[in-house]
């Protein structure tokens, strides 16, 4: 038998997300300026080749990033609510690195 704040706290969760999907994204070789709460450094990323780079002010769970290397990624997405107001609504977690290739 399941206590009562174990299954609360699960509907809870549930209720809170979406289910997870799944993309590719495509990682530029180098970092750019942008500006967060203060001035930082941020991935360029774009979900097809040969599309403009966008900034990307998130971090992937899993990933750690290598200057001087492009990278195909498959991510999990998931959408979030009642997120707080600087806070992102999705959350990206790393499946796998498709490719890494070093940029001269």
């Amino acid at each position: 038998m399941k206590s009562p704040l174990l299954l609360s706290s699960a509907l809870l969760l549930s209720a809170c997300q979406s289910a997870p999907t799944t993309e590719t994204l495509y990682i530029q070789d180098k970092l750019a300026d942008c500006v967060g709460v203060a001035p930082m450094k941020c991935m360029q990323v774009r979900s097809q080749p040969g599309e403009s780079w966008t900034l990307f002010y998130q971090q992937i769970e899993g990933f750690t990033f290598e200057p001087g290397f492009r990278y195909q990624l498959e991510v999990r997405t998931e959408q979030l609510t009642d997120v707080p107001a600087d806070a992102s609504s999705v959350r990206y977690q790393l499946i796998k690195v498709v490719s890494k290739q070093a940029v001269r």
